[in-house]
């Protein structure tokens, strides 16, 4: 594992009703790099996440997140360790406003208690105040700020998709899992996330880990690109030699 290793996992394994859906996979993420995951349907990309998100427990492996091994750590308890991430459906309070919804990602930092709250003490109002203007500074950065008080059941898709986005870096984490952040977008609006992704990372200095069927977003924002198949891993590098790698087309195309 580098020295600017954030993430690292190792031999990770899990079984549902007899099928291995990932098989012994290994992989490392560094400190401000974009860390893709390609491949064909089924090949356990997602279960990778959920396995990073603790909603699966492996059967076997481990995984440690900025030095701290995390392989036991509970779901609830992912987000404080700075661990944030979207999902291939959007999951947001659809009737709430795009502000409150991203408000709702700064409860991981939420100091008082809740008779504090209910009196609404000075040290709540200030508390209110500075999630209030962490919130502000995503709103700016990822270009919402003409649906701040729209209720997110209204939004187009793609205005869908960056709220949750926004939602998780609220929780300011240090690695973003975004799981096919392109999905459901036209091509402008996933040229747009291109853009997105880089002010993450160069901007707020986010780690993102993405799985993405998109090969053109893929190779635009990716350091390295893992690719899998059959639950176990292909090959790892940069994306144009991952695009050409005789094993991933094989994965892809057949024989």
């Amino acid at each position: 594992m580098p020295a600017d290793g954030l993430f690292h996992a190792e031999n990770l394994s899990i079984s549902f009703g007899g099928v291995k859906a990932v098989r012994d996979v290994s992989f490392e993420i560094a400190v401000g790099e974009v860390f893709s995951i390609i491949g064909p349907n089924g090949a356990g990309k997602t279960t990778v996440f959920n396995l990073i998100s603790r909603f699966y427990d492996a059967d076997t492996g481990r995984m440690t997140f900025a030095g701290e091994d995390m392989t036991g750590v509970p779901a609830h308890r992912i987000a404080e360790l700075g661990i944030a991430r979207t999902f291939q459906n959007t999951e947001l309070f659809d009737r709430e406003t795009v502000l409150d919804n991203l408000l709702v990602g700064r409860h991981v930092h939420r100091e008082t208690s809740l008779a504090s709250d209910i009196l609404f003490l000075p040290k709540v109002r200030r508390q209110e105040v500075a999630f209030r203007r962490k919130v502000e500074d995503i709103i700016d950065l990822l270009d919402l700020q003409q649906h701040r008080e729209a209720p997110v059941g209204s939004l187009p898709f793609g205005a869908r998709k960056m709220v949750e986005i926004g939602r998780a870096l609220c929780t300011e984490p240090k690695l973003l899992l975004l799981d096919e952040p392109s999905s459901g977008l036209n091509p402008e609006e996933t040229e747009d996330l291109s853009f997105w992704i880089e002010d993450i990372v160069e901007d707020l200095g986010v780690t993102v880990a993405m799985v993405e069927h998109d090969m053109n977003l893929v190779a635009t924002v990716s350091n390295r690109v893992l690719a899998m198949a059959d639950g176990g891993v292909i090959a790892v590098g940069e994306a144009t030699d991952i695009q050409s790698h005789p094993e991933v087309l094989r994965a892809y195309l057949g024989d």
